[in-house]
C-alpha cells in the first residue's frame, strides 16, 4: 500500500483543484510522494487549478436558502460564492450551485468553511479528548495515533463545509469542496465559498 495520508489527499485537493479520487489515484501512483502526484496530474491536464489558484475571485453570487416548518421560516442561510468574472457569476450553473450550498449547510450547519480556518484551541482540544477516549479503550500504543488520525477526519467532515459530504448524493455524489473544485475546472476559473451566514429560530 502507498505510504499516504488522508491530509496529504487533502492538500494534493486543494492545490490542483482536483476530486479525492484523481488526488489518491495520483498519490498512489507517485507512491505516496505528494509533489510527484501533483506533477502527475499537471501531465494528466487535471492539475487545472494550479493556474488560476492566485487569481482575483472579485465576482461572485449570494446563494439562499429559507426552510420552512410548520408554515413558518425557521432556518435561513446566506452564502458567498466567489469567482473571478461577472461573465461566470451570471451563469445558472454557478447561482444553482450558490443555492445549493445554501441548501447543504441548513442541514449540516458547519462551524468552518475550510480546515485553515479552524479554531487551532478547537482542534487541540478535541484531539485531546480523542486520544484520551482512544487510550482508555486499552488500544495498543502503535494503533492509537492511526485511530486519532481517523477519527480526526470524521471530525473534519462533520465540522467543515468542504469536507461534509453533500446533503443529497443524488444530486451531487462527493464532498462539498468537490463540488466547488468540480464547477471551477467546468467553468475554468478560481471559485470558492468566501462566506456563510446561518440564522435559526431559537439558537
Amino acid at each position: 500500500m502507498s505510504d499516504f495520508t488522508a491530509k496529504d489527499i487533502q492538500k494534493l485537493r486543494q492545490d490542483a483543484g482536483v476530486g479525492m479520487m484523481d488526488a489518491k489515484k495520483a498519490l498512489t501512483d507517485a507512491s505516496g510522494d505528494v509533489e510527484k502526484a501533483f506533477g502527475l496530474l499537471r501531465e494528466r491536464g487535471q492539475a487545472k487549478m494550479a493556474k488560476r489558484a492566485d487569481r482575483e475571485a472579485s465576482e461572485g453570487a449570494i446563494g439562499s436558502y429559507i426552510h420552512i416548518q410548520n408554515h413558518r421560516p425557521v432556518i435561513g442561510v446566506l452564502v458567498e460564492l466567489s469567482c473571478e468574472t461577472d461573465f461566470v457569476a451570471k451563469s445558472q450553473e454557478f447561482r444553482r450551485t450558490a443555492d445549493d450550498i445554501a441548501m447543504h449547510v441548513s442541514w449540516a450547519s458547519p462551524e468552518w468553511v475550510t480546515r485553515d480556518q479552524v479554531d487551532v484551541d478547537v482542534l487541540a482540544k478535541e484531539r485531546d479528548l480523542i486520544t484520551r477516549q482512544v487510550a482508555a479503550e486499552g488500544k495498543a500504543e502503535g494503533v492509537v495515533d492511526r485511530i486519532v488520525a481517523g477519527k480526526i477526519e470524521a471530525w473534519y467532515a462533520e465540522n467543515v463545509l468542504y469536507d461534509q459530504k453533500f446533503v443529497h448524493p443524488d444530486r451531487y455524489d462527493g464532498t462539498v469542496g468537490d463540488m466547488v473544485a468540480a464547477l471551477a475546472t467546468r467553468m475554468g476559473e478560481n471559485i470558492s465559498v468566501r462566506r456563510v451566514a446561518r440564522l435559526a429560530v431559537g439558537a
